[in-house]
């Protein structure tokens, strides 16, 4: 059986999408099927452009907007106004309507949050005042927060989900883990440590349509790298959250290894349990591989070949062309 994969319009909700179609084609009948695997990234595609189009929040962005309320999910749903499961069955990917996405998005602002709190008619007094004492706590403390906040959103870029960041919004605290766990299995020099990262992010995205740190990354000439990469290593070296070690070479030039600190251990607790597989595999492949060989594998990526003369950012759509891995 031979894996196919072809571009196809699909239909979701009166609207046309093109995908990437996966599929398995048996050479001798023709015959062509799908798996469950196959089926889940061929909707995801379609579900995502969708969420694109229509601005619909993630599942993994609904979650985290009950969650810093600390609300059950039955709650929220009565606070908006939706069926008692509603809000639990968005989180599990049920795809919301317009309509209910914009309340989601709205009550993202604690301000708003609070003006539904204190519109619902069907909680009692006590609960309201405590959702409304929760929510200006953290109106305070976004004010106190405000410039690492802001600091944070230029490192990593303040877009929303799309497929340069692999339709997640980008995550500081999941990109920090990442280079923490490759600084801990692997120890690699930067250039290296930024070819892990894209090959991490992309294979995630390979086999489920989603990144794990919705960072963008750009074709160089050293291969792929996360965009604004200087930086972001510089801000972890500062708060550190790793260490980085300069050596100079016969050669002349200064590398900086990635070593992690003895007290700064690696928080799986932030991932999936496919997310870990893939930091593992990742880490696996290229433990033993030199520098200068990861950037001559990253070379033969269409992902790189294709964006590298313009210095371009690269769609996650290059995720289903990998073959270095």
């Amino acid at each position: 059986m031979k894996l196919i994969k072809e571009r196809r319009s699909m239909d979701f909700r009166k609207e046309t999408f093109c995908i990437v179609f996966h599929y398995y084609k048996c050479e001798d009948s023709g015959e062509q099927f799908t798996t469950t695997s196959l089926d889940d990234v061929n909707m995801n595609q379609l579900y995502n452009q969708y969420r694109d189009k229509f601005n619909i929040p993630f599942p993994d962005e609904i979650i985290k907007i009950r969650q810093k309320y600390g609300l059950p999910a039955s709650k929220m749903s009565e606070i908006l106004g939706f069926g008692v499961n509603s809000y639990r069955q968005y989180e599990a990917g049920e795809m919301p309507s317009t309509a209910n996405a914009k309340l989601i998005q709205m009550v993202d602002d604690p301000g708003k949050y609070i003006d539904m709190v204190e519109l619902c008619g069907t909680l009692d007094e006590k609960l309201k005042t405590k959702y409304i004492q929760k929510a200006q706590l953290l109106v305070e403390e976004r004010k106190r927060n405000i410039f690492n906040l802001n600091f944070k959103e230029y490192l990593l870029g303040n877009h929303l989900a799309d497929i340069y960041s692999g339709y997640r919004n980008p995550n500081i605290e999941k990109f920090t883990e990442m280079v923490v766990y490759f600084s801990e299995k692997v120890q690699p020099f930067k250039t290296k440590m930024n070819k892990l990262l894209f090959y991490a992010d992309f294979l995630m995205f390979k086999q489920s349509c989603f990144s794990i740190s919705g960072v963008r990354y750009k074709a160089i000439d050293m291969g792929p790298v996360p965009n604004n990469f200087q930086s972001i290593f510089e801000f972890l070296a500062n708060e550190d959250e790793i260490d980085i070690i300069y050596s100079r070479f016969p050669q002349g030039y200064i590398g900086e290894q990635f070593k992690a600190r003895q007290e700064r251990p690696f928080n799986a607790s932030l991932f999936s349990e496919s997310e870990l597989e893939v930091l593992e595999k990742v880490s696996t492949e290229f433990k033993s591989t030199s520098t200068s060989d990861i950037i001559d594998v990253s070379h033969l990526e269409e992902a790189w070949k294709e964006n590298e003369k313009n210095k371009s950012i690269i769609s996650y759509e290059y995720a289903f062309e990998l073959h270095q891995i």
